[in-house]
């Protein structure tokens, strides 16, 4: 393993001028800083960041808690490419990514604890904000600095990265309303989380200014059961809809296949929507009409902003990321039916 004392014999200088040099560190002239950095590169010198981390009370690792089923996490494709945006920034950094999925009562509090604790991570990075989230006092009580996915409805020192989730379902609504449909439904996620409760909002205000009634929702879990047992719902009911928005991918995917098993025509039966653009929709058949985001994008944004924080280069300020756009496929379709009809009577 090259050493600072092979750095500084390379460059004909002390171990104390390449300390100073490779750290960033005033003491060395600007033509020595250079020469000792030139013979760092030329004799492969790298950074111990296990050292580092010693002499600087630094872990050079985030955390990042996740109150989820650890299926969910494998199954849903924000996740997998969330995680995979932060872990790019954190290579470019030489950080690490320390992950805790919490599924026990209490579970939570105790992973953050633990890892703050311990000394594992410098910050962390919170994810499914929830309304009047109690895991904010609970940062603010340990000190440790952190950002949060969209900005808590409660006070928060924190920066937040913000992704404006009203403007996509505002324009699913809108482009079923302009293919004549009037009945459509909203399933959503956990109106206890902010994304779930900011999407129906923005469902039932579309609806709304487009002089409909907002009157077909149901919640659910942002899960594949979930989505099934909503859609069950509103497909039996006596006034069912003609169109279904659905908060993400998973959710609509399930139920568009309980319709099409239902005996369902998809969209000329029942139009539907989801919310992502995972990979694998555009492969349905047929393919989901949905909102195209990008979760890697913010993965990396919340781990820049979170490193900037920490080294104080941060401004403080909200990052609001690109809005997301309706990506228009064969789920939705000019409105047929009359919705009048219980799926039980008609089609079974």
């Amino acid at each position: 393993m090259v050493t600072i004392s092979d750095v500084a014999k390379a460059a004909g200088v002390s171990k104390g001028a390449v300390s100073y040099a490779l750290n960033g560190r005033p003491g060395v002239s600007d033509d020595t800083r250079s020469r000792i950095l030139t013979a760092a590169a030329d004799i492969g010198w790298k950074p111990s960041y296990r050292a580092k981390s010693l002499s600087s009370s630094r872990a050079y690792a985030l955390g990042l808690v996740v109150a989820r089923n650890p299926k969910l996490i494998s199954t849903d494709p924000f996740f997998p490419s969330f995680i995979a945006g932060i872990e790019t920034t954190l290579a470019e950094h030489e950080y690490t990514l320390v992950l805790t999925v919490a599924t026990q009562p209490g579970a939570e509090e105790r992973g953050y604890r633990k890892l703050v604790d311990g000394g594992r991570v410098d910050g962390v990075i919170l994810t499914d904000v929830r309304h009047d989230d109690s895991r904010i006092p609970l940062l603010k009580e340990l000190g440790i600095p952190a950002v949060t996915l969209n900005r808590p409805d409660t006070g928060s020192p924190f920066p937040a990265v913000c992704m404006d989730d009203t403007e996509g379902i505002a324009a699913s609504v809108k482009h079923l309303v302009e293919l004549g449909h009037s009945r459509i439904a909203h399933v959503g996620g956990s109106q206890h989380m902010i994304h779930g409760r900011s999407r129906r909002r923005a469902w039932q205000e579309a609806l709304t200014e487009a002089g409909l009634e907002a009157d077909l929702f149901v919640e659910a879990d942002f899960t594949a059961a979930g989505g099934i047992a909503a859609t069950e719902q509103l497909l039996r009911g006596r006034d069912r809809p003609t169109a279904i928005v659905y908060a993400n991918d998973i959710m609509a995917t399930a139920g568009q296949a309980f319709a099409q098993n239902s005996g369902f025509s998809i969209p000329d039966d029942l139009s539907i929507s989801g919310y992502d653009d995972a990979d694998f929709v555009q492969y349905l058949n047929p393919a989901l009409t949905t909102v195209s985001t990008d979760p890697m994008s913010w993965g990396r944004v919340a781990a820049q902003v979170l490193i900037n924080e920490l080294e104080g280069t941060h401004n403080g300020k909200d990052v609001t990321l690109s809005l997301p756009n309706l990506v228009v496929r064969g789920s939705t379709g000019p409105c047929k039916a009359s919705g009048t009809t219980p799926v039980a009577a008609s089609k079974k």
